[in-house]
């Protein structure tokens, strides 16, 4: 089913621009952490880019029908400096998202019945709130000049849930069977 209202549409394409750039942002800062000498945080990072990816694609696959050109408007950190500025440029992206992006088009989609597009924002807000405090607590660990200590981060490849260590039988936020987490 196809987005039928414009604005929706228009949050969907801005969002979907957002987390496409989160996605390589987060890529190029985890491979910054790694030579900085940070493995676990510079996995932090890809793994939460791919999680961003999971969003972009849900974002994308709501817009179905929606073809053609379109100059999307997204919020974006550029620049690549130490890993504690890395980290607070992710914190602050991630918190701009929690805190202001997603609830608007969340209840947006909510007043305009798109359900489709309702539910990939409920997805990325669930995800985001999660991706917040994992990069404040590596930010506090960056800080003494240490690095997290965790065995994995896990992402669930249908609405980017994100956990360490362990994975759960099933998704909290989308119902998926634990089994199809991606682990890194």
């Amino acid at each position: 089913m196809s987005v039928k209202n414009a604005m929706t549409a228009d949050f969907l394409r801005s969002a979907y621009g957002g987390e496409s750039m989160a996605h390589m942002r987060y890529l190029i800062w985890g491979n910054q952490a790694e030579k900085d000498g940070f493995p676990n945080i510079a996995r932090l990072f890809k793994a939460i880019a791919y999680a961003e990816q999971v969003h972009a694609g849900n974002h994308f696959k709501e817009l179905d029908t929606q073809t053609g050109d379109y100059t999307v408007a997204a919020g974006g950190v550029f620049g690549e400096q130490n890993i504690v500025e890395n980290l607070q440029g992710a914190i602050n992206g991630e918190l701009h998202e929690v805190e202001q992006m997603y609830p608007v088009y969340l209840e947006a989609a909510r007043f305009q019945g798109e359900k489709g597009a309702e539910r990939s924002f409920h997805f990325a807000l669930e995800a985001e709130k999660i991706h917040a405090r994992l990069f404040q607590d590596a930010q506090n660990a960056a800080k003494e000049g240490k690095d997290i200590s965790i065995k994995s981060v896990n992402i669930c490849p249908i609405c980017g849930h994100t956990i360490l260590d362990e994975v759960p039988d099933k998704c909290p936020v989308c119902g998926a069977k634990g089994e199809l987490y991606k682990s890194f």
